[in-house]
């Protein structure tokens, strides 16, 4: 009898499933490339769009293809249509597993899982808390099963990253009894990001994760910081939701939490109005009406005192959490920016760090200015503290987790066999 075998599959698909998108990866985990991206966004809307961008060989340019999406099953639906073009159909042989985006995976979390009924069930139990996240998660999780129900899925969960917090920096201030019962704790968000690029800081610095200690900064739409110490986060600026923390594109950051009341009592604003307010109408969009740093150091090049005004306030709480996170790390070896902004808004990493000397962190002007897509030092050779750009990769580093849990080089665990460690809470 023949022993040989086909190919082993080695492709992960990585889905990030939203209120009313999808924006999806296809690697070969192989040798980490990716073999194709893409975006289904205004899903249930007439306006409709398909970007779809295949990446092998020969396989031509990006794609658009518009008209109603219905919902997230006619999303993936179509988006495996679009990979069945460039012969990466969902039935492929080759497809090893499918990695899922999870927002809020809570206390109970403390690792990727391989997605079965009770962990469904257990990120459905945590929409409370994740309400703007967590139901399209699912949505995208349970169409995704239905389409490839013999497939392995995995959830990779934003909040897993920070589950090393200790109860200090994890508990607010208020009664344990409540607290508890609500579940109401800092989670923090971004965690693939930061872990991602602090394990490429260490690289690029040469030194080992574990004798480092880092100050990470997501800087895109949504904003986190994080202390990591040894690889591990001992705090991060985001909390119950990811509205704490950062001034960011659209949400507030940091408020006095009496704000809600005083809007209720003086101008009648009810829950659902003040989270919009909080979460879709604040942060540089609303101090000045832009929430593209791009466009706001434009306008602040040219004068715009809303612009400047928006630019200022956006550095100088950054600036706070970066002193706050140097006096809890107690020594700081690397700054790390990262995302959209942190990447290539080179006025804000400058504006960040002037006035810092005193902590041992400078940023070289000349350095700071190139514009790459790699991992690089701007921090002039005598500063104590490296500041480093970082770019990160949030997909490859949910295909990577995916892939090392379900992956052919290991031995698929039995439904519920990956279920965390950790108390629920």
């Amino acid at each position: 009898m023949s022993t040989e075998q086909g190919p082993r599959p080695h492709r992960v698909l990585v889905l990030n499933s939203g209120s009313s998108s999808v924006k999806y990866q296809l690697l070969d985990m192989a040798d980490s490339r990716r073999l194709a991206v893409g975006l289904v966004e205004r899903i249930g809307e007439d306006t409709s769009r398909i970007v779809h961008t295949p990446l092998t060989e020969g396989a031509g340019g990006e794609r658009e293809v518009t008209g109603r999406v219905a919902d997230h099953r006619a999303a993936l639906e179509a988006v495996a249509a679009e990979l069945a073009k460039d012969g990466l159909g969902l039935d492929s042989p080759e497809l090893a597993a499918i990695g899922h985006r999870v927002v809020h995976g809570g206390r109970l979390f403390t690792r990727p899982t391989v997605i079965d009924d009770a962990v469904l069930a257990e990120i459905e139990r945590l929409v409370p808390v994740a309400p703007l996240h967590n139901p399209a998660n699912l949505m995208g999780i349970r169409t995704a099963r239905r389409l490839r129900p013999d497939l392995p899925q995995v959830a990779v969960f934003d909040t897993t990253f920070h589950t090393t917090m200790p109860e200090y920096a994890a508990r607010y201030p208020i009664e344990r009894e409540t607290a508890d019962a609500h579940r109401v704790r800092r989670y923090g968000f971004h965690g693939t990001s930061h872990g991602y690029v602090s394990r490429k800081a260490a690289e690029l610095l040469d030194r080992p994760l574990a004798e480092l200690n880092l100050i990470t900064l997501h800087l895109g739409n949504g904003a986190s910081a994080a202390a990591v110490r040894g690889g591990i986060c001992v705090d991060t600026s985001m909390g119950l939701t990811p509205l704490e923390g950062l001034m960011m594109g659209t949400r507030s950051g940091d408020v006095d939490p009496a704000v809600v009341f005083h809007l209720k009592r003086v101008a009648g604003m009810e829950t659902d109005e003040t989270d919009a307010l909080l979460n879709k109408r604040s942060g540089l969009l609303g101090i000045c009406g832009d929430n593209d740093m791009r466009e706001i150091t434009r306008r602040m090049d040219e004068g715009d005192e809303d612009a400047r005004l928006a630019f200022d306030m956006y550095v100088h709480r950054l600036k706070k959490y970066i002193g706050a996170y140097a006096a809890v790390l107690g020594r700081v070896d690397a700054v790390v920016f990262t995302a959209g902004v942190g990447e290539n808004a080179a006025a804000v990493r400058q504006a960040a760090v002037d006035g810092l000397e005193g902590f041992g962190m400078a940023v070289d002007p000349e350095l700071n200015a190139v514009r790459s897509g790699v991992s690089r030092l701007i921090s002039p050779g005598y500063s104590r503290v490296a500041v480093a750009v970082v770019p990160t990769d949030e997909e490859l580093e949910i295909a990577e987790q995916t892939y090392a849990l379900v992956g052919p080089d290991t031995r698929p665990a039995p439904e519920g066999a990956d279920s965390p460690v950790a108390p629920p809470g």
